[in-house]
């Protein structure tokens, strides 16, 4: 799809031109032209997004080795750790949290205070949270695909 933006009133681009041409290509061939470019518009800015949460907050932009195996290693656990938090924000977590960054999510989820206690032949899991956390860990564990 190709778009075509005419200038309407004075020197709006900076080159001079008259008329700008952008392309969007996509193999998503069940939207409308509209809906096309209404999708790759919502998609701005989601790079820059995940790369500075990659670098700057999950570690990957810190090189801890001389080699180049295992910094690209390293650089692999964390993406990996980006995918995991993203899975667990829209597969278990509540919908407040979906735009949270893992620092917020390491203190509210990770970091919670809590003893496994072996009681009358069972494992409890106590937890040092409000009820309202509580139950969305039930909700969260039974959205969860577990296998066993």
């Amino acid at each position: 799809m190709a778009i075509r933006i005419r200038k309407k009133q004075g020197e709006l681009f900076e080159d001079g031109s008259r008329v700008r041409h952008f392309a969007v290509l996509s193999n998503r061939w069940e939207l409308t032209a509209a809906r096309l470019i209404e999708w790759h518009r919502e998609k701005a800015g989601t790079v820059e997004r995940v790369y500075d949460v990659v670098t700057n907050e999950l570690g990957g932009g810190v090189l801890h080795s001389k080699y180049f195996g295992a910094n690209a290693a390293w650089l692999r656990l964390a993406v990996i750790s980006h995918n995991m938090l993203v899975a667990l924000k829209r597969l278990a977590l509540p919908g407040e949290l979906l735009t949270a960054r893992p620092k917020r999510l390491r203190f509210l989820i990770l970091n919670t205070p809590r003893r496994l206690v072996h009681h009358a032949r069972r494992l409890i899991l106590r937890l040092a949270a409000t009820a309202e956390w509580i139950a969305a860990y039930r909700e969260g564990l039974r959205l969860l695909p577990l296998r066993t």
